[in-house]
């Protein structure tokens, strides 16, 4: 007698094999819709038959990587099943295990033949550990190599992009207060000027209009923008050009202006000392002074505490050489 679980799942199957698409057709919005339905079905049906699979295969502790094998063997079981040959409970049954069975292999190492010969034994590394140790899991414990290089990396990476930030802030602040000067000194109309002599009679009437600096500000948001795109990340004129709406000859000076100015704060600023030491060629480098070596001996070691130093008149000694030179050639 045919069970209720497997008239469903054999119901469930007749489902996606009728909404597969025909003769290479794109499936319809519907279709694909009762066909996830219909997997959705046959996985919650066949729940707990998973679940006795991998407990009968010893994979409980891997029940999450346990479970997406069956999923997978769940889809093929469907993708090739032919109603004609076998009920496809059986199918599927035979796909499920050979899937567990592959895994088991793959994280069970003393299922192997050659780790039973020699009595192999697969254990958790949790299980090492002392449970009533402070230490915790034992995989906390273990070392890690890399750990030193990814750690200096990270913060080698941290402590220059707060470098750059750094950076980019100040040369924004140069932008903004070269600018503020620019609008200072800049005359205003003369309605605007007469307009304002009269409201406030007191006051100069070179003050900065509230629309010139909202103008100033937009102006350097979007070279800040340009700057770092460019000087930072590498972008290209062409894309900076099109995502600022100005000409890639217009990013290009401002990218060479922005340059030559962070280089100049870099070498000015205390806090950028060491970029600008780095960024600076080596004939260019200060070059630190050589120490001279004494000739002389140095007395306090043992070997020369018998040595005698003085001083020689080289003159006279080579006058006396020559002389006692020249009396052995005429003997």
């Amino acid at each position: 007698m045919t069970s209720k679980t497997t008239l469903a799942l054999e119901a469930a199957v007749a489902i996606i094999l009728d909404n597969r698409p025909k003769d290479g057709a794109t499936s319809t919005n519907r279709q694909r819709v009762n066909v996830d339905r219909a997997h959705t079905q046959i996985m919650k049906l066949i729940a707990p038959r998973i679940r006795h699979f991998v407990r009968q295969y010893g994979l409980t502790y891997h029940f999450e990587d346990a479970e997406q094998c069956c999923a997978i063997a769940v889809h093929r079981a469907v993708e090739a099943y032919d109603p004609g040959k076998a009920q496809f409970t059986t199918f599927v049954n035979w796909q499920i295990r050979g899937e567990l069975q592959s895994l088991r292999f793959r994280v069970m190492t003393d299922q192997r033949p050659s780790a039973k010969r020699v009595e192999a034994t697969t254990i958790s590394l949790d299980a090492i550990a002392d449970a009533n140790s402070e230490k915790g899991s034992f995989l906390d414990t273990i070392e890690d190599e890399f750990a030193l290089e990814t750690t200096e990396s990270a913060a080698s990476d941290y402590l220059a992009e707060g470098a750059k930030s750094s950076l980019i802030d100040v040369y924004v602040d140069h932008l903004r207060k070269v600018g503020m000067e620019a609008l200072a000194r800049r005359p205003l109309p003369k309605r605007q000027e007469a307009a304002l002599r009269k409201e406030l009679p007191r006051l100069r009437a070179n003050g900065i209009a509230a629309a010139d600096v909202e103008k100033l500000e937009a102006t350097i948001a979007r070279e800040r923008e340009i700057v770092e795109g460019r000087l930072f990340s590498g972008a290209s004129l062409e894309q900076l050009a099109a995502e600022a709406g100005v000409t890639a000859e217009r990013v290009r000076q401002i990218t060479k202006r922005a340059a030559k100015a962070i280089a100049g704060i870099a070498a000015a600023d205390p806090r950028f000392s060491v970029m600008a030491e780095v960024g600076r060629p080596a004939s260019k480098q200060p070059k630190a002074r050589a120490s001279k070596a004494s000739i002389l001996l140095a007395a306090a070691l043992p070997h020369n505490r018998l040595s005698h130093v003085a001083a020689v008149d080289q003159f006279g000694l080579d006058y006396q050489l020559a002389a006692e030179a020249s009396a052995a050639l005429m003997q």
